[in-house]
């Protein structure tokens, strides 16, 4: 069994087979599978546990694990965003960034003069300052996806990589 405490100015709530936690900076639901975990809320505390059905037992006893990690994550986004920090690359053609909606445009990558597009996953924000793009959220989740969106459309197929270095790469300053 897992224990999950709920801290101050977050509320944790149960509803079917989903959690919903809700803090000052927005909303996370997380879904589980009701087959294989137990979830109760007692008071300040969210307790997740395995089935008792023996053919599924042991794959319950490792999901409780990972289903307590992901909602103590989704307390901390509620709490404080997370946030993934990328920066514009390019050699020869200035390549821009650009937000459309749920999507993420990247203009002339190598030159290239039809932009490549990245999907914002979930409610996550992405702010674009010169060469700096900053995407931040309450889900984890959705923030590293939407980063990892954005690595896979910047991919350089059919080139030698070492030579052309034109991207949009994780940035590691603060």
């Amino acid at each position: 069994m897992e224990v999950v405490e709920v801290p101050q100015g977050v509320t944790a709530e149960l509803k079917g087979n989903e959690v919903v936690i809700k803090g000052s900076l927005g909303t996370n639901i997380r879904k589980f599978n009701d087959l294989l975990l137990i979830v109760s809320k007692e008071g300040n505390t969210i307790k997740v546990d395995a089935t008792e059905e023996k053919a599924i037992r042991q794959k319950a006893l490792n999901s409780t694990k990972s289903m307590a990690t992901e909602i103590r994550n989704d307390i901390k986004g509620v709490q404080k965003h997370f946030e993934v920090k990328m920066e514009v690359v390019f050699a020869h053609f200035p390549a821009t960034v650009e937000v459309k909606g749920a999507r993420i445009a990247i203009n002339k990558i190598l030159g290239e003069r039809v932009p490549r597009y990245a999907n914002i996953v979930g409610t996550t924000k992405v702010e674009v300052k010169d060469k700096a793009v900053r995407i931040y959220g309450t889900s984890l989740d959705d923030v590293t996806q939407t980063a990892a969106n954005v690595r896979t459309a910047c991919k350089i197929r059919k080139k030698d990589i070492r030579i052309f270095q034109d991207g949009v790469y994780y940035s590691l300053e603060e």
